[in-house]
């Protein structure tokens, strides 16, 4: 089966307007493109199926990036080049404990610079050999030091929990890296957020005059598992609230090979969200990248929020690659803004973007069995300014539940918001 995607703008097409154009060889066009149904509300139904379609913006696999495997003593990893694509060893397929790390059925490109970093000289390796020295004391001290930070813990894989979240200063390093060589989980206890960086936190050390918009720090996690997270307890002012396991402002941020379970953020709220992730404010309106990382993945293992489930951001641009979202759950009530006598929340059950100009783009990414109470059973893009755009690509989102205002199937957002879906199966959920 051939699949050709066609640009398309809602408002001009009613809610039911094509979008790709599917046929299968002798069948002569028995694929159906997205139903037109007269704009009754449900977005209908895109079933398509076909070949890879290049990386998202990358235009297919051009070259070989800039780092071959370096070798390490966390299971090594790849240079993350700066043009072409890259390939991205991931240890994390076959886990001993949990779902995999990313789509097994993913193979979009990979763009150089959303590519593993190198971690071949490590600043600081945490542990000395045992699972017993890898504390989280130990991961504390080494992330408010910056660098690159390795573990040594052993052959085995092993828990680290921590009492209170990791930091980074923004004048320790401009970049840093934490890399788990597959065999590290990172656990907040239930109790608190994991991982934190704010360039507009003063208590974080201000570097710039427009914290909002600086290119460092860069922050890096691979290969690497986050559970167990809980921001609940952080005052939801300013928008520091979310981010059960990881909350970002500034600089750059980006999660290859990395698995979120169990995360948890507020249970009420217009606009918190992020149980696995929240972020916002990325330097030149760059992307956030997610590669081979997955939010979930089985029945047990799903992160829950007011908004979404999975990831949350405002004003962010997110490029998600050959990754999975699977029981995530957006459990707010009332939307946003928040309806008379309601909290708000309830969207967005793998991905909450709010913001205006900005992109989201998924290829080679399984969005299911996702639940929401008010909007997006799979994702929530709203930009306010309507300039912003979704592209989805060799991606399959179908089997999620609740919610309304559906302008495409699983995925709330404004009539006129400029989409391209290509080679994707997008069903609605009940």
């Amino acid at each position: 089966m051939r699949c050709m995607g066609l640009w398309s703008k809602l408002g001009l097409l009613g809610l039911g307007g094509a979008l790709g154009a599917c046929s299968s060889g002798d069948d002569g066009g028995k694929g159906s493109a997205l139903d037109a149904d007269g704009g009754d509300g449900t977005g209908g139904e895109t079933a398509s199926a076909g070949g890879r379609q290049g990386g998202p913006g990358a235009g297919g696999r051009t070259g070989s990036g800039t780092g071959g495997s370096t070798g390490s003593g966390t299971g090594g990893s790849t240079g993350s080049g700066t043009g072409g694509s890259t390939t991205v060893p991931n240890p994390l397929t076959n886990p001993e404990d949990g779902p995999p790390a990313g789509n097994p059925d993913g193979q979009c490109a990979i763009p150089g610079e959303a590519g593993l970093e190198d971690v071949s000289s490590p600043t600081t390796v945490v542990g000395t050999g045992t699972a017993e020295s890898c504390t989280g004391s130990a991961f504390i001290d080494a992330v408010a030091g910056g660098g690159v930070i390795t573990f040594d813990c052993g052959p085995d894989p092993v828990t680290i929990t921590l009492d209170r979240p990791a930091k980074v200063f923004n004048d320790a390093s401009d970049d840093i890296v934490i890399d788990g060589g597959g065999k590290v989980t990172l656990s907040g206890g239930g109790t608190t957020r994991i991982l934190y960086m704010n360039t507009c936190d003063e208590a974080q050390h201000w570097t710039t005059s427009h914290c909002d918009n600086q290119e460092t720090p860069r922050l890096t996690v691979q290969n690497v598992t986050f559970v167990d997270g809980n921001s609940k307890n952080e005052p939801d002012i300013d928008n520091s609230g979310g981010g059960g396991a990881i909350w970002v402002r500034g600089g750059r941020f980006k999660a290859v090979n990395t698995r979120f379970f169990s995360n948890v953020c507020q249970d009420e709220g217009p606009d918190v969200g992020g149980a696995g992730i929240r972020v916002f404010s990325q330097f030149d309106g760059l992307p956030v990248y997610v590669v081979n990382s997955t939010f979930g993945g089985a029945d047990g293992f799903g992160n829950t929020c007011a908004n979404g489930g999975g990831i949350s951001s405002i004003g962010v641009s997110w490029t998600i690659i050959n990754s999975l979202f699977t029981h995530n759950r957006a459990i707010g009530n009332g939307g946003n803004p928040a309806q008379a006598g309601t909290p708000g929340g309830g969207s967005g059950g793998a991905i909450y973007n709010d913001g205006n100009e900005m992109t989201l783009s998924l290829c080679g990414t399984r969005i299911e069995e996702n639940t929401v109470t008010t909007h997006g059973q799979a994702i929530f893009f709203v930009t306010n300014n309507h300039t912003g755009d979704i592209q989805i690509r060799d991606s399959i989102i179908r089997n999620n539940h609740g919610g309304s205002w559906y302008a495409l199937p699983g995925i709330s957002m404004h009539d006129d918001t400029a989409n391209v879906v290509e080679s994707s199966i997008l069903e609605l959920g009940n």
